[in-house]
C-alpha cells in the first residue's frame, strides 16, 4: 500500500507518471522471471487506491497515467524547502499564501494495451481541453479536464471538514484526492468514450527519486533551448544528450518557451517513456538487483495504483513491449478559445470518441473469401425528412447528444435526447415511412434496424446500448475536426532509429 506522507505530483506529471510505470512494470517482469521472494513481496505492495473499479489485469486494457500540479504530499503538508527549491515549485509562502500551485491533472495520458502486451498505443490529453465533466464537481459542471481532479478533491475536503471537524488532516486528504481521482478518471472516459481499466500516478518527489536511481535519462532537442526560469531547463546544443534527475524534471514540466506550449510538453513527455523504455531494455538496469530493490523500494512510497490491479499479472504480458512497439498521438483540437475567461482548446467530442474507438479498438480486416455486404443508403431527402430520437442506455454519460448531433451533420433531423433504462446493446427501432432511414443509422452501429408501432411516423428512435459510441462510419461526426497528423503540434513525436525520439 501507498503510506499518506509521500509528495504529491507537479506540473507534467502525467509524463513522471508513465516514467514510473514503466520503471515498476520493467522491475516487476523480473521478479515473475523467477526473482527472489522479497522482491515479489515488494512489488505486490504497491498499490493503494480504491477510487475506481479495476479491469483486467491481463489481457486487453486501457491505463491512464496522470499527475498532479501540487506543492503538498499527500498529508496536506507543503513539501520541504529544499524540494521545492530543487525542482522550481516555488516557495513555502507563495504555496500557503498566494496561491501557488494546486491540484490539478495538468497531463493525462491514456494507453491502450492489446491482447498479448507486444505493442502498445496512447493519447496525450492536452491539458486545457474544455469538457463537460460526467457530473458536477464543486458547483462546476464544465472548464478545463484538468479542473476535474482539484474541483472533486476541494468538494470531497469541504465536505469532510464540515461532517467531521476532528477529523485528522492526512484522513482529508487522503478521501479527497480518492475523490479526485475518480472524478478524473470519469472526465477522460466520458471524454473519450472508453472504459478506464487502471490508472497509475506519481508525486514530483517520487519522480526525482526514480530518475536518480536510473542515473538520469538521454533525450534528443532539436535545437538549444535557452533557460526557462519557470520549470528551470535550459539546454546549450541540440542533439542527443544526457539529463541527470533535476533536468531531466525540468525537461518533462517545461512549456513556457516552446513555440506550441502544452502541445510541445506532451511531445516531451511522449519521447520521456520512450527514452526510458529503451534505457531499461538496453542498460542492464534490469540484471541489477540492488538497482531493481531501489525501484521498488521508491515505487513503494510514491507510486500510486488502483489496488485491484495485479502488477505481476501485468507484467508478464509485457515482457515483449518495448519503446518501438509503444507509438504515441495526442488528441487533436480545433482551435484555441476563451472559454469562460479562461484560455482553453476547443474540442470535437464525437471525433475525438471516434479516433480513440478506431486507434484502440480497430476493425478487423475481412477475409480474402468474404463477401462484401451491401450498405444501406438513404437519400438526402429521405434523410430530411426524419426525426431520430436518441436515448443512452450505456454508461458513457453525453452520448445520446453526441450521437444526435452526428446524425444532425449526416442530414436528419434532431428529437428527443434523453436517458433510458440500462441496456445490454444498441436498438434501432422505426416508425412508418422510415424504413430507410432506420436501416441506414442501424448499419452505422452494426445492428439492424426493427419496425415498431410504438415509434411515430418520420420517427426512428435509436437505444445506445452499454457498449456504443459514436459511430465511426458517420463522416460528418469529424467534418469539422482538423485531421490527426503524425507530426507537429498535434501529431505524436517522430521516432528516431535508436528509440529515442528528437522533440522541440
Amino acid at each position: 500500500m501507498v503510506r499518506p506522507g509521500s509528495p504529491a505530483p507537479l506540473w507534467g506529471a502525467a509524463g513522471k507518471a508513465g516514467y514510473a510505470l514503466c520503471c515498476v512494470a520493467a522491475a516487476l517482469v523480473l521478479a515473475v522471471s523467477g526473482f527472489t521472494y522479497f522482491v515479489v513481496r515488494d512489488v505486490s505492495s504497491i498499490g493503494g487506491s480504491h477510487a475506481i473499479n479495476s479491469g483486467p489485469s491481463i489481457g486487453e486494457q486501457n491505463i491512464l497515467l496522470m499527475g498532479l500540479e501540487s506543492r503538498t504530499d499527500w498529508n496536506g503538508n507543503v513539501l520541504p524547502n529544499d524540494i521545492l527549491k530543487a525542482l522550481h515549485a516555488g516557495s513555502r509562502q507563495g504555496i500557503l499564501y498566494q496561491g501557488v500551485g494546486g491540484n490539478a491533472t495538468n497531463t493525462l495520458i491514456l494507453i491502450h494495451i492489446p491482447d498479448g502486451g507486444k505493442k502498445a498505443v496512447g493519447f496525450s490529453i492536452p491539458r486545457d481541453d474544455w469538457v463537460t465533466f460526467p457530473q458536477t464537481y464543486d458547483g462546476q459542471t464544465q472548464g478545463k479536464i484538468d479542473q476535474a481532479y482539484g474541483d472533486a478533491m476541494a468538494e470531497k475536503e469541504s465536505q469532510l471538514r464540515q461532517q467531521n471537524p476532528g477529523m485528522s488532516q492526512s484522513q482529508v486528504a487522503f478521501q479527497g484526492n480518492e475523490a479526485g481521482r475518480a472524478a478524473a478518471v470519469a472526465t477522460v472516459q466520458s471524454l473519450t468514450g472508453v472504459h478506464v481499466d487502471h490508472f497509475a500516478e506519481v508525486n514530483l518527489d517520487g519522480f526525482y527519486e526514480l530518475a536518480k536511481v536510473l542515473g538520469g535519462v538521454q533525450v534528443c532537442l532539436k535545437h538549444p533551448v535557452p533557460l526557462d526560469t519557470y520549470s528551470g531547463f535550459y539546454a546549450g546544443k541540440a542533439g542527443y544528450q544526457h539529463l541527470n534527475a533535476r533536468m531531466a524534471l525540468a525537461f518533462v514540466r517545461q512549456r513556457h518557451g516552446l513555440t506550441n506550449g502544452d502541445l510541445d510538453r506532451t511531445h516531451r513527455q511522449q519521447a520521456f517513456l520512450d527514452s526510458v523504455m529503451q534505457q531499461l531494455r538496453t542498460e542492464g538496469v534490469l540484471g541489477d538487483l540492488t538497482k531493481i530493490n531501489s525501484l521498488l523500494s521508491v515505487a513503494k512510497q510514491y507510486v500510486i495504483t488502483d489496488s485491484g490491479w495485479n502488477l505481476l499479472d501485468f507484467a508478464t504480458q509485457m515482457r515483449s513491449l518495448t519503446s518501438g512497439n509503444l507509438s504515441f498521438h495526442t488528441l487533436p483540437i480545433e482551435a484555441y478559445a476563451t472559454i469562460a475567461g479562461q484560455a482553453a482548446n476547443q474540442v470535437n467530442v464525437p471525433y475525438i470518441q471516434q479516433l480513440v474507438h478506431q486507434t484502440f479498438y480497430p476493425a478487423p480486416r475481412p477475409s480474402g473469401s468474404a463477401r462484401p455486404q451491401p450498405k444501406a443508403t438513404v437519400s438526402a431527402a429521405e434523410a430530411a425528412a426524419t426525426t431520430v430520437d436518441v436515448y443512452n442506455g450505456g454508461s458513457t454519460q453525453g452520448l445520446a447528444s453526441q450521437v444526435s448531433a452526428a446524425l444532425v451533420k449526416d442530414g436528419f433531423k434532431a428529437g428527443q435526447v434523453s436517458n433510458t433504462t440500462a441496456l445490454a446493446s444498441t436498438q434501432v427501432l422505426y416508425g412508418t415511412g422510415a424504413a430507410a432511414s432506420g436501416a441506414k443509422i442501424a448499419s452505422l452501429f452494426g445492428v439492424t434496424a426493427t419496425a415498431s408501432a410504438a415509434v411515430a411516423a418520420g420517427h426512428v428512435q435509436v437505444n445506445l446500448g452499454a457498449n456504443a459510441t459514436v459511430p465511426s462510419a458517420m463522416p460528418s461526426a469529424s467534418s469539422s475536426a482538423v485531421a490527426l497528423p503524425t507530426t507537429g503540434a498535434q501529431g505524436g513525436a517522430v521516432i528516431a532509429k535508436n528509440g529515442i525520439p528528437c522533440v522541440d
